[in-house]
């Protein structure tokens, strides 16, 4: 593998019919894992997303309507969310810009006391191609994490999944050992990184509330009708050959009082369906290097 290498030549091609045999834990036959992103958004530049159109086509700074908007969500929605992962005693990974745990301590403290997992996501929300310095970027979101919660992230998630030809190296540097940026394959996948490989663990840019609600303009219902068609068809399928889905959603979307009540029956949903195992990233992370691997 050449100094840089392209996201096609880390990952040989490999068809989901032609794998080794794996065991789900708890006598189940697929995995279910949640993702809350909870992100840091600055006035100082342009919102990483916007549901208010500018005025006359012309961009204004600050963006006043579009960061209270994503404001919203760490002063109310991120609350409904939790209510119903804690009702329903699931424990999500919890995908978080690492300056959150400095601007949004009380956010970032209830995740924590509900021992939900902290996933990295960057520093501050944006993506990583336009950043000065990535390995300055992601060693700050990884000391951050553990500063607060005491122990490094095991996971990464790049805002907006973005990577260069050179994130994934950094990342292996940095001790990441899993991924949820590569959002192709519905069981997790070696990707060739130095100084060691970084495990992929099955993403969603499908079940997943930023194309479903503010890209394609769906009601709050989709992401139950939709998950639910998605778990059906993975767990039918897991029969033979074990399934992994995620669930991605973030606080000013999901926690809006109109949706939250769709995330919650797709949630209980889930937890009804026999075979299915709830578990986190990192957990999903150890399943998998326990029965297949690293490759040398």
């Amino acid at each position: 593998m050449s100094e840089t290498a392209l996201p096609s030549t880390r990952v040989p091609f490999s068809a989901i019919v032609d794998r080794p045999h794996l065991t789900v834990p708890d006598g189940g036959r697929m995995l279910v894992w949640v993702i809350v992103n909870v992100e840091h958004w600055t006035m100082e530049r342009a919102m990483p997303r916007t549901v208010l159109s500018p005025p006359m086509g012309q961009p204004l700074q600050p963006d006043l309507p579009n960061w209270a908007w994503h404001e919203y969500g760490m002063r109310v929605g991120f609350w409904r969310i939790l209510d119903a992962l804690k009702n329903l005693n699931i424990v999500p990974t919890l995908a978080i810009n690492g300056v959150v745990c400095e601007s949004y301590p009380r956010v970032a403290g209830a995740a924590l006391d509900l021992g939900w997992e902290f996933m990295g996501h960057g520093y501050v929300q944006g993506p990583m191609h336009a950043l000065a310095d990535q390995r300055t970027s992601i060693a700050q979101t990884v000391s951050a994490i553990k500063a607060f919660t005491g122990k490094a992230p095991v996971g990464w998630e790049s805002p907006g999944l973005t990577e260069t030809n050179d994130t994934i190296d950094y990342l292996a540097e940095a001790g990441i050992e899993y991924v949820a940026d590569w959002v192709f394959d519905d069981q997790p996948v070696w990707i060739k990184a130095k100084p060691r490989p970084v495990l992929s663990v099955p993403y969603s840019v499908e079940i997943n509330d930023i194309p479903m609600m503010l890209l394609q303009s769906h009601s709050g219902a989709e992401l139950y009708e939709r998950g639910v068609a998605q778990l059906d068809r993975l767990w039918q399928e897991s029969e033979t050959i074990p399934r992994v889905m995620a669930i991605s959603v973030h606080p000013y979307i999901t926690g809006a009082p109109h949706r939250i009540a769709q995330f919650e029956r797709l949630l209980a949903y889930a937890q009804s369906k026999s075979g299915v195992v709830i578990k986190t990233g990192a957990q999903i992370n150890d399943w998998y290097r326990a029965q297949v691997p690293a490759p040398v």
